[in-house]
């Protein structure tokens, strides 16, 4: 129990990582918002090593190749985007978010939350090539990962209260780093 409390813990840090940032840059979120963003990331971590369990050995050969660019190419599109908003002559809305970056949008959501379950996919097939029971595992991941991603979407919000200027830039530079890091990782274990 406890290796699964810290498998969830250390999944949900990306997905935590994009609610700070998300929290940071989107003035307004309200109370629905956050909770539907954090329920989407913690379905996401769900569903995701439940499909990896499902596709077992055979799948696992063809994404381990490329999991890493895959999240790297999202995560560093997006924040790509938010950088470009943030410094570029770009319209924004009335409430002075970056319309194509913002959290409400259900494409950018699930984009992330995609992004950032990749590697549940990876744990869902380790689990079955372990013959590890995947449903108990897959709603504990998914529930620390919502409860975390509530916490990150505050603790956001306070720091772009006080760094309005700067939120959606730094919001920008987290998701480019949380891609390279991915990446990094993934190549330097290679």
């Amino acid at each position: 129990m406890a290796a699964i409390v810290l498998i969830g813990l250390s999944l949900s840090l990306d997905a935590f990582a994009v609610s700070v940032s998300a929290g940071i840059s989107v003035q307004g979120l309200t109370g629905f918002q956050v909770l539907r963003a954090s329920c989407c990331f913690g379905l996401f971590q769900f569903i995701m090593p439940v499909a990896g369990w499902f596709l077992g050995q055979t799948f696992a050969v063809y994404i381990e190749a490329y999991d890493h660019w895959i999240a790297f190419g999202l995560l560093s599109f997006i924040g790509a985007k938010m950088l470009w908003e943030a410094f570029g002559k770009k319209a924004k809305d009335t409430a002075g978010n970056a319309s194509g970056t913002d959290i409400r949008n259900l494409g950018t959501l699930f984009t992330l939350a995609l992004a950032t379950s990749i590697d549940a996919l990876a744990v869902g097939v380790s689990f079955s090539l372990l013959n590890r029971d995947i449903w108990g595992a897959a709603a504990i991941i998914g529930g620390i990962t919502l409860a975390v991603c509530l916490a990150g979407f505050e603790g956001g919000r306070r720091i772009g209260r006080i760094f309005e200027q700067w939120a959606q830039a730094a919001g920008g530079l987290i998701l480019i780093g949380l891609g390279c890091k991915i990446l990094i990782e993934h190549l330097g274990g290679s």
